[in-house]
């Protein structure tokens, strides 16, 4: 943030906020609702720290959860695995969405230097799931951990590929993630008499 504001006005934000949202979060509650944020750039809630920030401004009222889309976070170099485990109880809706980013080469940064989705100078993408650099089964093994059972949908936002196909493809591949956890401990056949 050029030019940078004061703290003041940051903390001014954050109340402003909480003014304008606890209202809606007092509805929600009343009818059963949760709403998803979706932690991104130009959002209130953006990245770790101000994600925090956001649930500590409305008293971490449970109505307000987060949409993890872990496509903003990996050129953010936000670890989505951690997100997930430190915001589990958070979660509240699944949108997969891949990001690649490419390597540096001196010429462009993170922020897109204003070129196409599709222009292969840019900096990072946008690509269809599981094309991209997104530790997807890792991510999923985290969801299992934390007893995510909610909804998962697919954004597809890819320039280089057409829609049908990447949809089908990703479908596919998210579905190939959705394997049967066990029922019981894997080493747990060792305890058992003969």
């Amino acid at each position: 943030m050029f030019p940078p504001v004061s703290k003041e006005v940051i903390e001014a934000g954050y109340e402003d906020f909480a003014k304008r949202w606890n209202p809606i979060m007092d509805v929600y509650d009343s009818e059963g609702v949760k709403f998803a944020l979706e932690v991104h750039p130009s959002e209130i809630a953006y990245d770790y720290y101000t994600t925090v920030k956001t649930l500590s401004a409305i008293d971490n009222r449970k109505a307000f959860g987060l949409n993890w889309d872990p496509s903003h976070m990996h050129w953010q170099d936000i670890d989505p695995v951690n997100f997930i485990l430190d915001f589990a109880d958070r979660i509240y809706h699944v949108d997969c969405k891949d990001t690649f980013v490419r390597k540096q080469d001196g010429r462009v940064g993170r922020l897109g230097s204003h070129l196409g989705w599709d222009d292969p100078r840019r900096g990072w993408s946008f690509v269809s799931t599981g094309r991209g650099q997104i530790d997807w089964e890792s991510s999923f093994r985290a969801l299992n951990t934390i007893g995510y059972n909610g909804p998962i949908s697919v954004e597809w936002e890819d320039a280089g590929m057409d829609r049908v196909h990447g949809a089908e493809e990703a479908l596919g591949f998210v579905r190939s993630l959705l394997w049967k956890t066990p029922e019981s401990s894997f080493d747990s056949v060792f305890k058992q008499e003969k």
